[in-house]
């Protein structure tokens, strides 16, 4: 675990310094409107991304994890999740085509004049599926090592590409940006990933198996939940924003949420890499105990340190990272950075939801806790302004802590005996 950690806290080093540089570029040349906008972008893609792959990410790796051994039942795996999700991304890639102007005007409003960055969008999507399908294959391998040098290749190729479009194009070449860097990531991804999987050798028409896509259905509801949701609630929040605070308030909500991304990216990284395989393979209640005793000890605590750092240096981040103009996200870090804290302690109880499959009590805690977020943070904005979103991110990741501590109760409690 620590070898991988160090390799993974390169990688996700590396992330943050280009977000450091990206961020800087976006302050200059496109401000607070300009980042507003780049996040309903943000928003709208991850969604879109979850449906293109049908949310079967999670359930890949613990499938193809659980059948390495057996070749007969991995190349079925291969076959019928690579064919369906090819097709899924043609289909909807056609119909984002045909009604991007929609989309455009439910995004960005009446503004018609990033109509293009929707029909680029659909052109590249079955690259962003297929991209997440050969990575969530060597992940279930436990390629792991593969898969951060993937997200490295991947973040150098976002900034070289965010560079040169957001100083040609300002705003719309930062939302192009978005849109087109996970494409090319696709061709790093399939060449590196031929040379350990003979993909093309394995997928035959006649492996096609339904029976996989029954057992996957269940991760697809749970991701869909998570995913698509998820992503809709905060859109739904940050034009409540806009209308009511100004888009200027709504840029530095998204800029206070770049900043939890770039930093909560090392424990979703090593969350997904190495703890997601191990809670699939674990088989009783006392595996599973280590396995989260293990995260609480290792990961919770690096994090809990590294953020009252954070907290400590936030008026020099905010002029280092973007401008002057930024000075007022400082309000927001608090309230951010303790919803944070709860959210990494319940990241490992809610992964347990898809390794063990268990998908009805992953979607009502899910719907409860996205409600929660939604109508908190309205009701704490109406009576403390933006400092209310982050105020109701912070109470909402609380109680879903909560409540994950005493549904998986019993996994920590150690029978008694006399």
């Amino acid at each position: 675990m620590f070898k991988i950690t160090s390799l993974n806290s390169f990688s996700v080093a590396l992330k943050i310094g280009i977000g450091l540089i990206t961020s800087k570029i976006l302050a200059i040349f496109v401000g607070p409107n300009g980042m507003a906008l780049v996040g309903n972008l943000r928003n709208f893609s991850t969604s879109l991304e979850t449906i293109c792959t049908l949310g079967f990410q999670n359930g890949i790796v613990k499938y193809t994890a659980e059948n390495e051994q057996s070749k007969t039942k991995l190349h079925k795996i291969i076959t019928t999740v690579f064919i369906t999700m090819l097709c899924i991304a043609v289909f909807l890639s056609s119909i984002l085509f045909l009604t991007a102007y929609y989309w455009n005007y439910k995004i960005f409003g009446s503004n018609t004049g990033y109509l293009l960055v929707f029909k680029v969008l659909a052109l590249v999507l079955p690259g962003y599926g297929l991209s997440i399908f050969f990575i969530a294959v060597i992940n279930g391998l436990g390629k792991f090592k593969k898969v951060i040098w993937i997200n490295i290749i991947g973040n150098i190729i976002g900034l070289l590409t965010s560079i040169f479009l957001i100083l040609q194009f300002k705003t719309i070449g930062a939302l192009m940006s978005i849109v087109i860097a996970p494409a090319l990531l696709f061709l790093i991804t399939f060449y590196l990933v031929q040379k350990e999987i003979q993909f093309l050798q394995i997928i035959k028409l006649h492996l096609f198996d339904f029976k996989i896509l029954k057992n996957l259905s269940s991760y697809s509801l749970m991701a869909l939940v998570s995913s698509v949701f998820g992503p809709f609630v905060f859109l739904a929040i940050r034009n409540h924003i806009i209308q009511n605070l100004g888009i200027d308030e709504a840029g530095y909500w998204e800029t206070m949420t770049r900043i939890s991304t770039y930093y909560l990216m090392f424990v979703s990284t090593i969350l997904s890499v190495y703890f997601l395989p191990k809670l699939a393979k674990a088989e009783n209640n006392l595996e599973t105990r280590k396995v989260f005793l293990q995260y609480y000890k290792f990961i919770l605590p690096v994090f809990v340190l590294a953020v009252t750092i954070l907290y400590f240096l936030r008026h020099f981040i905010i002029q280092l990272l973007f401008t002057k103009d930024f000075l007022p996200v400082t309000d927001l870090f608090f309230w951010q950075l303790l919803g944070d804290v709860f959210k990494v302690c319940s990241l490992i109880l809610g992964y347990q939801f898809f390794a063990k499959k268990k998908t009805s009590a992953f979607i009502l805690t899910e719907l409860f806790s996205l409600a929660i977020l939604y109508f908190f943070s309205l009701y704490f904005i109406k009576m403390y302004g933006i400092e209310g979103v982050v105020m109701g991110y912070a109470l909402d990741n609380f109680i879903y802590f909560i409540l994950l501590l005493f549904y998986f109760r019993s996994v920590f409690l150690r029978k008694i005996r006399f």
